[in-house]
């Protein structure tokens, strides 16, 4: 047998573990919804000029799909599910916070809401990996929300002599 042949046998062999067609569709429409809803806020932020755009919330919120999907599939409890999300939130929790710089002072800190961006990205994956589809969708519209309104509120009271 050649090593093509056994590579393709290998790869069948992986695949035969998934036998049904509406579990392959399944997994396939939740890595598409998550790269998508992460992609939403990804696009504001490259809008925005920020350095986190499009394939970077894509690819947080594909990826926390796939952690929380591959337990899934392999039986793990939900008491392991809720480690695999620990794990999960402090490793975003670390991207994020590389993409905060710290002036001298308080005011100088720049790229806050871009790690939290990212932070709520990987929340939306998890959601979507779970099958709560729904509550992903709404948390998407509610981000891409305070994204889009918050700003114009801000400016609205830094004219009027009031900050936030």
């Amino acid at each position: 047998m050649d090593v093509g042949q056994v590579i393709w046998n290998t790869i069948i062999l992986e695949f035969s573990e998934i036998t049904d067609l509406a579990q392959i569709i399944r997994i396939i429409l939740r890595f598409l919804l998550a790269a998508i809803l992460g992609g939403l806020l990804g696009y504001d932020r490259e809008v925005k000029g920020k350095a986190a755009g499009l394939r970077t919330h894509m690819l947080v919120s594909f990826g926390a799909a796939l952690f929380i999907l591959v337990p899934q599939q392999s039986g793990a409890s939900i008491a392991d599910l809720t480690r695999v999300m620990q794990g999960l939130t402090a490793g975003v929790g670390f991207i994020g916070a590389g993409s905060i710089i710290m002036g001298s002072q308080q005011e100088d800190a720049k790229g806050v809401t871009t790690a939290t961006g990212i932070w709520l990205t990987a929340a939306i994956g998890v959601a979507v990996g779970m099958g709560r589809e729904a509550t992903a969708i709404l948390s998407t519209l509610f981000a891409l929300g305070i994204l889009s309104l918050i700003p114009k509120i801000e400016r609205l009271f830094e004219r009027r002599g009031r900050r936030f």
